[in-house]
């Protein structure tokens, strides 16, 4: 006998918001009837951290602290023991999404030592002759724009434009070696929605080397740790080449960015964990020299 279970969310793109009901029907399909001794629906969404492999030895004391944060966990019976026919059965379901006490439901987010995640699981219950069955569907979360349940909503003050310049005098770390060069750029802000794109332009004002490439790195800063100590690791999220070869002088260079879903989220700053992101300019010249100036951002919902 041949027993297929799914869950079919109501929602195609599967987003949902803290408050809101995640409804849709359970698909049950068998080529004869059977009896069950129950089927369960379990929402579940955590916080799973991890700790660099080159920061274990030096945060040895946290390392076994760093333990998964549970948001929400919701537990609630379908139907009890019955019979199901062959054929094709729908069971509809409709399960409220709240947090657990003391909890926020953050964005969903997949990142590399910070993943924020939810699901929704099906369980049928057999008889001790019979496997259990199960099924398991993540769905999204996000907040509602400007909503009092967003965590971040106090860094939304800094929306001013940035212009700078990059020369070899302003350089921190790299201007050994760099030739004499004068980039000039403008970004419309560094408080960024995140459905919307970075934008701005850049100018290679004057360069007595050849240019081999422009880019524009989106990088994500992930933070994890509790009171005995704090790991800090950034890791690349995608990088637009904005420049190829020889870049002429004094022609704006536009600068548009889409933030990826997933892989980004709106900034957090938590007890736990953090998660900001940050912008590298990066110039490398024909001789492979590179010069980077960064500008961290700010990601919000609105």
């Amino acid at each position: 006998m041949s027993i297929n279970l799914d869950i079919r969310l109501k929602r195609a793109d599967k987003v949902y918001s803290e408050g809101e009901n995640i409804s849709g029907v359970l698909l049950i399909s068998s080529n004869s009837d059977f009896k069950h001794d129950g089927i369960t629906l379990t929402v579940e969404g955590c916080v799973n951290l991890q700790i660099s492999s080159k920061n274990i030895g030096i945060l040895e004391a946290f390392y076994n602290s760093v333990k998964p944060i549970q948001l929400v966990n919701i537990t609630c019976d379908v139907c009890g023991p019955s019979r199901l026919p062959s054929g094709l059965t729908e069971i509809p379901f409709q399960i409220p999404l709240h947090a657990k006490p003391n909890r926020v439901l953050y964005e969903t987010y997949h990142g590399v030592y910070v993943n924020i995640s939810y699901s929704i699981r099906c369980e049928m219950k057999r008889s001790f002759l019979s496997k259990d069955l199960q099924r398991c569907q993540q769905f999204l979360v996000q907040y509602k724009p400007d909503s009092s349940n967003c965590p971040q909503l106090p860094l939304k003050n800094n929306r001013k434009p940035i212009t700078f310049e990059l020369s070899p005098a302003k350089l921190t770390t790299g201007a050994s070696g760099a030739p004499d060069f004068l980039l000039s750029g403008h970004l419309d802000t560094v408080c960024c929605s995140i459905t919307k794109p970075l934008k701005g332009h850049i100018t290679l004002v004057r360069c007595v080397a050849p240019v081999r490439s422009i880019e524009l790195q989106l990088v994500r800063v992930e933070t994890c740790g509790c009171a005995e100590g704090y790991a800090r690791e950034a890791t690349e999220i995608q990088n637009l080449q904005i420049g190829d070869g020889d870049v002429p002088q004094n022609i704006p260079i536009p600068i548009y960015m889409v933030f990826p879903r997933l892989f980004t989220c709106p900034t957090l700053l938590t007890t736990n964990f953090k998660i900001e992101f940050e912008i590298n300019i990066v110039v490398v010249f024909d001789n492979n020299h590179l010069i980077t100036n960064n500008f961290p951002i700010i990601l919000v919902r609105e």
